[in-house]
């Protein structure tokens, strides 16, 4: 019963949110003009030793139009030549300026001091923030965009479900089974975003109104979490201040984590989006991924080699495991490209409830090296 009561709670979320907007480029027309002239935007991106990857990113967000104001890259003690590719870049356009953020207090989450020190050292000319992670890459249209949206729709911040780049076989199977529990979990990215409960939010492209984010103590908030994008997208709701999510098609793509084992270690670490505003919700949305996302495969398995009279059984969980492998079509659009295995993720969905269970347990984790305690100490 459970599993019935919980599974009409996932589908009618996904129904309520099926067919919500996306921003494309077309955003931009119209948007031209006094429309954005007063609009200046400070791109903060926060690094350490990124020197691998950070190329592509600054390359897109030197290309972005007049509306970015400056580009601060945070640096939290880089010792892998990450601080010589920033001055490069900067040569290169003035706009962009390398900010020393070390040495990193230990009671803060080290990303998030990060963002706070560049919010500190931003031109008080900007009213607006863009927090960009390294291995971000966006293209040219991305800020005129996100900023025309987010003033059609009078929002005080919005984040981008920006599309997956995955090569590998293991990533193909485990990246889509941990991308799915969000859909199951939230529902599908398009909208406004006035409950806590309801909020979705990615800090890798995170466009914040800057009087609404320093109203609610700037990053301050987020400094002992362990999935900070979700923790300041719920303290700006909880004020008071709509948020959006939405899709972006190929405005702005990402490789989040080098093979399927970094993915495993690191992104379990923040998917449970446990915090102090979740509460009871993180109960229910593991109880979504487990007993509607994980469990009818299975469980379908384990009723046909037992061949029971439990018809019921059958017909819910074959219910179930059709909107899955439905979730599995939808879900295909946030991929650049798909290797063969995302089409056998599913197989992946029951170990990923446990690891989720397990990280959400967890108070303790390890990212770069420095131990973050969800909470403070």
């Amino acid at each position: 019963m459970l599993q019935a009561l919980l599974g009409i709670r996932v589908i009618w979320r996904m129904v309520r949110s099926a067919g919500g907007e996306r921003i494309t480029a077309d955003h931009c027309t119209g948007a031209s003009g006094d429309y954005l002239v007063k609009e200046r935007v400070s791109v903060i991106v926060p690094v350490l030793n990124e020197h691998n990857r950070l190329s592509l990113c600054l390359e897109g967000l030197i290309a972005q139009g007049a509306e970015v104001h400056e580009i601060l890259v945070v640096d939290g003690g880089s010792n892998d030549g990450t601080q010589q590719l920033v001055r490069t870049y900067a040569q290169r356009d003035p706009r962009m300026r390398l900010v020393d953020a070390s040495p990193v207090p230990t009671n803060w989450n080290g990303k998030v001091w990060g963002l706070q020190v560049g919010l500190c050292s931003a031109s008080p000319d900007s009213n607006w923030m863009l927090t960009v992670d390294a291995d971000v890459r966006p293209k040219a249209p991305l800020m005129h965009a996100l900023l025309a949206h987010a003033k059609r729709a009078r929002l005080s911040a919005l984040s981008v479900a920006t599309l997956q780049e995955i090569e590998s076989v293991g990533e193909g199977l485990l990246h889509p089974s941990l991308l799915t529990t969000l859909v199951y979990r939230f529902g599908i990215p398009g909208k406004v975003i006035r409950q806590v409960s309801e909020v979705q939010a990615n800090g890798q492209c995170f466009l914040f109104r800057r009087d609404a984010l320093e109203a609610c103590g700037g990053f301050l908030v987020t400094r002992h979490s362990v999935c900070e994008d979700i923790t300041i997208a719920r303290a700006l709701v909880a004020a008071g201040h709509p948020i959006g999510f939405y899709e972006a098609g190929d405005l702005v793509s990402v490789n989040m984590y080098a093979d399927w084992r970094d993915t495993w270690r690191n992104w379990t670490r923040s998917l449970p989006m446990h915090d102090r505003f979740s509460g009871i919700h993180t109960l229910f949305g593991w109880l979504e991924v487990a007993l509607v996302q994980a469990l009818p495969l299975p469980f379908m398995l384990f009723l046909i080699i037992a061949r029971t009279q439990h018809s019921w059984l059958m017909m819910l969980n074959s219910i179930l495991l059709s909107v899955r492998i439905g979730v599995l079509f939808g879900t295909a659009r946030a991929y650049q490209r798909r290797p063969w295995s995302y089409w056998l993720s599913p197989l992946c969905d029951l170990p990923v409830a446990v690891q989720l269970l397990r990280s959400t347990l967890q108070r303790r984790h390890v990212w770069r090296g420095r131990v973050l305690v969800r909470g403070g100490m």
